[in-house]
């Protein structure tokens, strides 16, 4: 069992103890956190919740309903939605926050509260710490009977997140319709089985091949879209005859596509085909996080834009991409920020801009994808005993490497030309997380080995 208690939510299994895991008591305590907190810093009494379709939810959205209508707050309930979809609807509907039940990429026996501000953007680091706080104190008073908050159920807003990416003035339909894409899709048994057929419809697809698009929450493989998790929706690309795959995973918040060979496109390819077409219709900068690849960087200096690397998190993109006035953003995990839309991860639209990029570009999967540069990231960990101090240990990785480009925003990031090495401490165990990125596997493997060997040797010296 367990339970995670971080800045921007809540997020653990299912059944347990209270206080070991995501309990009914562990869920009502939280929610009234949160209620709390927009209540003091808002003033505004209305909250929109959403949720996937793991099997949890249903149960989780009544707590969690129940003790914010218990502290006054009124209810706009979306059910059965998509991350970026609740993330445009507290603004639409003048909300003080918003609360999205899922545990994204994480199995089945998995919940979470993910949290989000008056503007439907994920909340800081500084106002999850006071949420966080109002939970340790229970610091919260409920309403008197009289002031019970109210409960609506909203079914529009899906649709109203389709006809906004359909108005973007770089999705185009007619070119998608006029390619008369045959496409197959994995939705993981989650809400993305709702709204990518829906999205696919209004932008003129019409063969679709649907793989586990019923919304029960039975997560048929590991719902996270990494290339060992999809081997069936490959075999069935490689022996029909489609044009692409798209996958999402039970929040819709990320995407990952797959070739006409059923070959993977490249989850961290999707930021950058997508960023692409964007910058070819418009000039401007670009974010990414720093363990993402630099293929991004190489398309946005082609094109006459500035790149830039925030801390890893959403919320650390968004602000970057502010700061920067960037035109498109992300994370190499197949996550598109496009703020012309909305501030926040949204696969939904992603799928419009790369399925009018495809189209328009005349080329396939394949071939569309080796106009980019070539780069291979290999992701490792390094377990430590817990008395060693990975902080010191990454002060000297820091000093060992002076000489070349080191960027310390997030951790300790090493560029060797167009190689790089990023060393992250993990915030709950004693383990550092060591992504490289080379232009072929071998290579970034032995990178990546190299910095371990090195991090091996300051810890004997140490000892």
């Amino acid at each position: 069992m367990a339970l995670i208690k971080s800045i921007s939510g809540i997020r653990g299994t299912i059944g347990g103890r209270a206080g070991e895991a995501l309990t009914p008591v562990d869920v009502v305590k939280f929610a009234a956190a949160f209620g709390t907190w927009v209540l003091k810093t808002t003033g505004n009494n209305t909250i929109v919740v959403g949720r996937d379709a793991r099997i949890s939810g249903e149960m989780v959205n009544k707590l969690v309903c129940a003790t914010l209508q218990g502290l006054g707050i009124n209810i706009i309930d979306v059910g059965l939605s998509t991350t970026p979809t609740v993330e445009m609807a507290v603004p639409d509907m003048k909300a003080g926050g918003g609360i999205i039940l899922t545990a994204s990429h994480n199995p089945k026996q998995w919940n979470a509260l993910k949290l989000l501000n008056e503007k439907g953007e994920f909340i800081s680091d500084e106002e999850g710490k006071l949420v966080l706080e109002i939970a340790e104190k229970e610091a919260f008073e409920f309403a008197q009977v009289t002031e019970l908050g109210s409960y609506k159920n909203d079914n529009t807003t899906l649709e109203k997140h389709i006809q906004a990416i359909l108005a973007l003035p770089l999705v185009d339909v007619k070119a998608i319709q006029e390619k008369n894409f045959s496409i197959a899709i994995d939705c993981v048994n989650s809400t993305g089985g709702i709204a990518v057929p829906m999205l696919l419809e209004a932008l003129g697809v019409k063969t679709v091949e649907k793989l586990f698009c019923e919304p029960d929450g039975n997560f048929p493989h590991n719902p996270e879209p990494l290339p060992e998790n999809l081997r069936e929706i490959s075999k069935v690309i490689e022996k029909g005859k489609f044009d692409l795959g798209i996958v999402v995973d039970p929040d819709v918040d990320r995407l990952a596509l797959i070739n006409e060979d059923g070959s993977m496109f490249g989850e961290e390819y999707t930021l950058v085909a997508v960023a692409d077409y964007i910058l070819q219709n418009q000039k401007g900068n670009t974010v990414s996080n720093l363990s993402s690849t630099r293929a991004l960087r190489d398309v946005t200096e082609k094109a006459g834009g500035d790149y830039y690397a925030a801390a890893v998190g959403e919320v650390n993109v968004v602000n970057m991409m502010k700061a920067r006035n960037a035109v498109i953003g992300g994370e190499g995990n197949g996550g598109i920020i496009y703020p012309e839309l909305h501030y926040g991860r949204d696969a939904l639209v992603g799928i419009a801009l790369f399925l009018t990029h495809l189209a328009k570009s005349g080329l396939s999967m394949t071939r569309l994808r080796a106009t980019y540069p070539g780069y291979f990231i290999s992701k490792n960990k390094i377990e430590l005993t817990p008395e060693v101090n990975v902080d010191e240990v990454l002060v000297q990785m820091q000093e060992r490497y002076a000489k070349q480009p080191i960027n310390t925003i997030d951790g300790v990031k090493i560029e060797f030309g167009k190689e790089w090495v990023h060393l992250r401490k993990s915030n709950t165990e004693p383990i550092i997380r060591i992504y490289a990125e080379s232009d072929s596997n071998a290579t970034a493997d032995h990178l990546a080995n190299k910095i371990i060997a090195d991090i091996k040797e300051i810890i004997s010296v140490k000892a």
